[in-house]
């Protein structure tokens, strides 16, 4: 009988230890998956309007990028993102960049100095600060910069693609595919997106 309980005890133990390995990895994959709907938001942007995806009425869908002043990655991808929404914004798929880092923590990610960049980098895209760090939580996002293309479609915003803008974040130079590109240009041909996810490189977000 004393054998008995302690098969059942030991049987219990790795029952719940398999719940909590669940949970675990459930956790880490937390944020949106390939179409999900990704849920608005209300943030100040760097001219200190406050910006959500409702604004744009006539956008079809949105080119949602985590960036950051700080980040190696993110600087060599600046001019890369400029010229992102130079040439989807017009199409209906403009950018909007979002800093996701806590300012405490990196002091070069304040909002002043948000403010700063943007005039320095003439960025034509709204540059907005995640406040609290609600948002990127909710994307899942955990790199700058990491990258969510979204097609709004029946009032939703329906995720599309999740990764990097294209396959050499350091070196423009260098790059033979292009994540995003290659993504929006399908949606706006009525096609399927071929390429709906990469891994998102650059540094980790500071929370």
């Amino acid at each position: 009988m004393k054998t008995f309980k302690i098969l059942t005890l030991l049987a219990l133990v790795v029952v719940v230890s398999a719940f909590a390995a669940n949970a675990v990895v459930k956790s880490a994959k937390s944020g949106y998956s390939i179409g999900d709907d990704a849920t608005d938001f209300y943030l100040r942007n760097v001219d200190n309007s406050m910006v959500s995806l409702k604004d744009y009425e006539n956008a079809k869908g949105f080119i949602i990028i985590f960036t950051c002043n700080t980040c190696p990655f993110s600087i060599a991808n600046e001019d890369r993102i400029i010229a992102l929404d130079k040439k989807y914004k017009s199409l209906g798929y403009p950018v909007i960049a979002i800093n996701p880092n806590d300012p405490h923590i990196k002091p070069g990610d304040s909002f002043k100095s948000m403010q700063q960049r943007a005039r320095e980098k003439g960025f034509t895209f709204p540059y907005l600060l995640d406040d609290g760090q609600e948002v990127y939580p909710k994307y899942g996002a955990t790199k700058t910069p990491h990258v969510y293309v979204t097609q709004k479609k029946q009032g939703k915003n329906i995720v599309k693609y999740i990764g990097a803008i294209d396959n050499n974040t350091r070196d423009a130079g260098a790059v033979t595919e292009r994540y995003v590109e290659d993504a929006v240009d399908a949606l706006l041909a009525g096609k399927s997106v071929q390429v709906t996810e990469t891994k998102a490189i650059g540094c980790s977000i500071k929370s």
